[in-house]
């Protein structure tokens, strides 16, 4: 138990106090807002240390700059945020994983590989209300005291720094990471903020069961993944996010919003997706993002061109059938046609191949490509 004695929240009509499911309790208290602390203190040490990752991280080319998505994410933080609004600040961060931090200066993390995974506006709530809940109950700081030590700040830092974005997540299993107690805090404080805010907090439950999906896709995929390390078991998690939604009920999911907003950034999204070359990751989340009503041709040309990239056993069968359904629906990636032409080359359709290929060109004459695929087309036609 932290020290606001915070257990199994329910929500109530401000954000300064939320009542406990338990009768006889007292409510939780959101804390005010926070002051700069000294310098020479410890806290003091870590906020300078995030003012200059924030820093680095505002220069930085990973630093997404979309005047229409960063406001709109960083609005949704501040309905989660309450009075701590102004003390947010949100920056999109341009890669494939599904993260999401907040350093105790207030500097917050949103990576496109979450954005590219929730469905909706509730879900992406879900996640950022449990970083803000972490935020409120200082958990970082928590953690820096009890390391105790002088270089624990800089590597602490890393955490939330763009310098090292992978080394990162490995991070997250070490002794700077949440406890389990601090993880289930901050999923009970999020649910309530996500409800507070109008976002339904049944989202929440989807959100973590949605990224299981992906990890037990993998042999041995949770032991691998450091998130795992020291969040709660799954299937506790899940449960436990599930009864705080029946008892928080109301609230919009807004996915129609979500995806129209996210629409320019998604084929770029997929793209590095299918780079980050963990492919039955990539097929379990791109299968269930197909059924979207949205980009639906997006996510097959994706799934398809995961296929071809792994190319085991019927996965070429598979992607063309991919491909061949993104054309179909029309509005297709060009790269739809790039990968049927390089499956009929590699199977000798030569025909099928130079048609592709062509196609390709029509599409996206200016790629990076063109030239190669200009050499593929006049091999064909030997």
């Amino acid at each position: 138990m932290n020290r606001r004695g915070f257990l199994r929240a329910g929500c109530g009509c401000s954000l300064g106090t939320l009542p406990l499911f338990a009768a006889g309790q007292e409510p939780w208290q959101a804390p005010a807002r926070f002051v700069r602390p000294d310098t020479a203190s410890d806290e003091g040490g870590i906020w300078a240390a995030m003012d200059r990752e924030e820093t680095k991280l505002r220069r930085s080319p990973f630093n997404l700059r979309d005047p229409q998505l960063q406001p709109y994410v960083q609005d949704i933080a501040c309905r989660l945020g309450g009075e701590h609004c102004p003390d947010i600040r949100v920056y999109l961060v341009r890669t494939p994983y599904f993260n999401a931090s907040m350093a105790p200066n207030g500097m917050m993390q949103v990576w496109s590989g979450l954005m590219l995974r929730v469905d909706n506006e509730a879900q992406l709530a879900a996640v950022l209300g449990h970083e803000v809940g972490h935020y409120l109950e200082r958990h970082s700081i928590e953690r820096l005291r009890a390391a105790k030590s002088s270089s624990a700040i800089g590597q602490f830092a890393g955490m939330f720094g763009v310098v090292g974005l992978l080394g990162a997540m490995g991070l997250v299993a070490g002794m700077y990471a949440y406890s389990r107690d601090n993880e289930r805090d901050a999923d009970r404080i999020g649910a309530l903020l996500m409800n507070r805010a109008g976002f339904d907090a049944g989202e929440a439950a989807k959100v973590w069961g949605n990224l299981m999906l992906e990890v037990n896709a993998r042999p041995n995929g949770s032991a691998r993944n450091p998130l795992f390390a020291t969040h709660p078991a799954s299937e506790e998690r899940e449960d436990t996010l599930k009864e705080l939604a029946a008892s928080l009920k109301g609230g919009v999911t807004n996915e129609d919003a979500w995806q129209q907003k996210t629409a320019p950034h998604r084929r770029q999204w997929l793209q590095e997706e299918v780079k980050r070359g963990q492919h039955e990751e990539s097929i379990a989340f791109l299968t269930r993002a197909s059924t979207r009503t949205q980009g639906k041709a997006d996510y097959l040309w994706a799934r398809g061109e995961v296929y071809r990239l792994r190319a085991g056993s019927g996965d070429l069968d598979s992607a063309v059938k991919d491909f061949q359904a993104a054309v179909a629906l029309g509005g297709e990636p060009p790269e739809a046609h790039r990968g049927l032409g390089l499956i009929y080359r590699s199977t000798e359709r030569a025909a099928d191949a130079r048609a592709s290929f062509e196609r390709y060109l029509q599409l996206a004459p200016d790629s990076a490509d063109a030239p190669m695929i200009k050499n593929y087309i006049q091999e064909l036609s030997v």
